[in-house]
This record gives structure tokens, sequence and C-alpha cells, in this order.
């Protein structure tokens, strides 16, 4: 079943019971899947992420700006289209494969951090979100943790 037809599904049900701001939610990320899809854009996936990572930036930006409120709305939008994504690769996974591939590129210092990181996000794509890569290649870099 495609992402969207289980969204769809969710939203049913969400109706069904009466769960208003979720059925709000839901309809946005159809919207988006929709809207991807008519411009030729079909990885569901890729768009999910997207649509995290601008609930996640918005509630940032909100929560700085003082307004908690909408902070919390933003935050329970990504964690609903969490629900739809495969599950994040762990940090020691993540490590190991930051290692692996500082060893595999020869890099020596963060002056090859550029270098790292295209080749660690070509390997854990989707499976680990872009910040938590920079934090774990930065630590590797720097001598933070030991490779």
């Amino acid at each position: 079943m495609a992402i969207v037809d289980q969204l769809q599904d969710d939203v049913k049900t969400a109706m069904k019971a009466r769960e208003t701001e979720k059925v709000q939610a839901l309809r946005l990320i159809v919207a988006e899947l929709q809207r991807a899809s008519k411009d030729g854009n079909d990885d569901e996936l890729a768009i999910l992420r997207t649509a995290r990572k601008k609930r996640v930036e918005a509630a940032k930006a909100f929560r700085d700006g003082g307004r908690d409120d909408a902070a919390a709305q933003e935050e329970a939008e990504a964690a609903l289209i969490d629900q739809y994504l495969p599950a994040q690769m762990d940090d020691d996974a993540l490590d190991a494969v930051v290692a692996s591939t500082i060893e595999e590129t020869g890099a020596a210092g963060m002056s090859d951090m550029g270098k790292v990181m295209g080749a660690v996000m070509g390997k854990v794509k989707g499976e680990a979100d872009g910040n938590r890569v920079q934090a774990s290649v930065k630590a590797h870099l720097s001598g933070e943790k030991n490779a």
C-alpha cells in the first residue's frame, strides 16, 4: 500500500474518532504528497522527510520567537510524519558508518568534512538525519570520538 493511501485511510479513521487536529495535519501531508506527485516527484519518503524537516525547523523558529503553542503544534505534526517514515539508524550504527567512511576516504581533518559528509549521506540515505550525520562526522574528524 502506498503511503498516500495509508494516510488517506488514517484521515478517515481520525475523522470517525473526531480528532480534528490530527485530521488537519494528515490532510496537509496528503496534499503535499499529491502536489509533488503531480509535479512528477513520486519519491514519497523524500517528500515526507522534507515535510518533517520543515516542521522541525518551524517549531524551532516558533520556540525562539516565544510561540510555544505553535511550536508544539509543529512538533506534533513532525511526530505524526515520523510514523510514516522508516526507523532511524541508531547512534552506534551511524558512528560505525562514519568511522568506516573516514577510513575509506582517508580523511585526516575538518577540511575533509565535505568529502566524508557526501559519502556518508549516500550510504545512510533516509536512515539518518543530516544534522545527526554532521554531528557524528564533526566528532570523529575533530578527535572527540575514536574511529
